[in-house]
């Protein structure tokens, strides 16, 4: 490791500043507080790991252009509103306390809230990378994205979200997959970046970094919110047992395919005018 990787960097500390503090009000202060205290202690949350990405590579996702990973937070705001809006059918989720605010006022508010989602959850991902056990990891197992496997891809995503539309109650749960089946051909039509840029080659370790990257934040998110007022709180069908926090314990799992959805969104929005892949999980050698 070189002395640049060994320092750990000033965005890093503030970030660690940030959580204590802004935790320790969140939980402590009475009344409305969290709609205010939301966003600085989740950025607090993608400060302090982009900078132990940055400690342990000697790269993260801020340092490596600071416009890009601004851009995340502009960018996870309108994605969240997207689930937000199938949440008006499926209604998984109410926020206790939105009933203090105008329209307007709540929907500022949500926005901030929500523009720190997709940046924690791709810094997770990148810290999660650089543990030895996933450098090593291995599945001998290729996705090939031929044009018959695209097409189908793309149609089962139709009807998938065609079954949440249609009978909510029932299959509410293929939300957290009917964006990636639909938006990853479309991705390949395009040819923007795709998830399957690394299944083609046997590279799952991307993959797998997201999905326990989301957990990790799925795990902070409910357990921060658990004490905060305005709070989120969940009706979901069939699993409402077992509860961790509020999340019902089988909820922990849209947890996982959602990284992917977020990735693709990513990939999708962005595609119109950067390919190039190296911003997210760099140096990837697709191995």
């Amino acid at each position: 490791m070189s002395s640049k990787q060994k320092i750990f960097p000033l965005h890093g500390w503030i970030g660690f500043v940030l959580i204590i503090v802004f935790w320790y009000l969140n939980w402590s202060l009475d009344g409305l507080r969290t709609q205010i205290l939301f966003f600085p202690l989740w950025l607090g949350f993608a400060l302090a790991v982009d900078g132990l990405v940055f400690f342990r590579k000697g790269s993260s996702l801020l340092s490596r252009n600071w416009k890009k990973y601004i851009l995340l937070f502009l960018i996870s705001a309108p994605v969240w509103w997207l689930f937000e809006l199938f949440n008006l059918r499926t209604q998984n989720w109410i926020y206790d306390g939105k009933q203090f605010f105008s329209q307007w006022e709540y929907a500022v508010y949500a926005s901030l809230s929500f523009s720190t989602v997709v940046p924690a959850v791709f810094g997770t991902a990148e810290l999660v990378r650089t543990l030895k056990w996933m450098n090593n990891l291995k599945i001998d197992r290729k996705i090939i994205p031929t044009k018959i496997f695209i097409i189908v891809h793309f149609i089962t995503g139709l009807v998938m979200l065609a079954l949440v539309m249609i009978y909510p109650t029932i299959f509410f749960v293929l939300v957290w997959l009917s964006v990636f089946f639909i938006l990853e051909p479309v991705n390949l039509w395009l040819k923007h970046n795709s998830i399957y840029n690394y299944l083609k080659q046997g590279n799952w370790k991307p993959v797998f970094s997201l999905w326990i990257a989301s957990l990790i934040c799925g795990f902070f998110w409910e357990m921060w919110n658990y004490f905060s007022y305005p709070k989120w709180i969940y009706d979901i069908h069939f699993a409402n047992f077992f509860h961790i926090f509020e999340m019902p314990l089988l909820g922990y799992l849209g947890y996982i395919p959602f990284s992917l959805e977020l990735l693709t969104l990513y990939y999708f929005l962005t595609g119109f005018k950067d390919k190039n892949r190296a911003y997210i999980f760099a140096n990837e050698d697709n191995k």
